[in-house]
């Protein structure tokens, strides 16, 4: 710790992609046009999911809640991003940094635990069809839902406030495109280790928990499925919960990735283009997965959008 200067930081610098200078408009234009098809897209999924009568049952109710999760997620980094591109000023004050790592902490939480959820709801579904009516009733969907949005709150604020207050040294530049978990600790000085631990714990109660449940659910959804006698059947049942399937293997895909590959200078430029498919490739595609693969939203869109 001796000879270390130790700085009381009023705001960060986000590198993102200034070592590319030269394609800062492109990129900003490519991050616009996404942002558009983001809030688009998962907008036009609330809608018929609310007004269509054929999609008011549990599978698409937590559909709905994921399309706006997807929305505030998003929000949370893209906005941000795509203003450090256009005005080149990269600063970000140590409070908003703090908000944004926050609620990106808490909403990342929030999905997983709500794939998990919509997970369930496919197992119930295909694996208990006659009680499915009764498990999965109005009030248990809310609590659900409710319960993947809150559950993670107070313990990721928790962590915010452990993480932020931690000295700072040497430098104010996070070489990364929002404030995210390795940049800042990697500024960091002190005794960082009772910090660590307590990442990977949530990171284990609110990421790797949901992972192994949706797991666990679709290797009984797949054994029920391989079970049932009719060709037609298999490709009916399943075809309920590939759309879910993609986006937990995009989401959870990515991110295992970029917290699991080892950190270093060379990785840096791989680390943000990786984060860029969980928090913003992924709800891009998530409205395209679910309309291409589900008869009942193409359905529910042709209605609602004009010929």
């Amino acid at each position: 710790m001796v000879g270390r200067n130790f700085t009381v930081l009023v705001e960060f610098i986000l590198l993102g992609f200034s070592d590319v200078p030269k394609i800062q408009e492109v990129l900003f234009g490519i991050f616009l046009i996404m942002y558009m098809i983001i809030l688009l897209g998962n907008t036009l999924i609330i809608i018929i999911t609310k007004i269509d009568p054929g999609l008011q049952t549990p599978m698409y109710f937590f559909l709905g809640n994921f399309s706006f999760l997807e929305i505030c997620y998003t929000s949370v980094t893209l906005p941000t991003m795509m203003m450090n591109l256009w005005t080149k000023k990269r600063n970000i004050s140590f409070l908003n940094c703090a908000l944004q790592f926050c609620f990106l902490l808490m909403l990342g939480g929030a999905e997983c635990l709500l794939l998990a959820v919509m997970a369930y709801d496919r197992y119930v579904a295909i694996c208990k069809p006659l009680y499915y009516p009764l498990i999965m009733n109005s009030k248990v969907c809310i609590q659900l839902v409710v319960g993947s949005w809150i559950s993670a709150m107070p313990i990721l604020i928790g962590q915010t406030y452990q993480i932020f207050s931690l000295p700072f040294c040497d430098s104010n530049k996070l070489n990364h495109l929002f404030c995210d978990i390795p940049p800042l600790l990697k500024l960091a000085c002190g005794d960082k280790f009772m910090n660590e631990i307590f990442i990977y714990a949530d990171a284990v109660v609110f990421a790797m928990v949901p992972f192994l449940l949706i797991l666990g659910s679709y290797i009984k959804i797949i054994t029920t499925i391989l079970k049932m006698p009719s060709v037609t059947g298999r490709y009916k049942a399943f075809s309920t919960c590939s759309s879910h399937l993609i986006v937990v293997g995009l989401f959870f895909g990515s991110a295992i990735i970029t917290y699991s590959v080892p950190k270093s200078n060379s990785f840096s430029g791989m680390d943000k283009v990786l984060s860029l498919f969980y928090t913003i490739v992924t709800p891009m595609f998530n409205p395209l997965i679910y309309s291409l693969k589900n008869k009942d939203v193409i359905a529910a869109l042709k209605k609602l959008l004009p010929k």
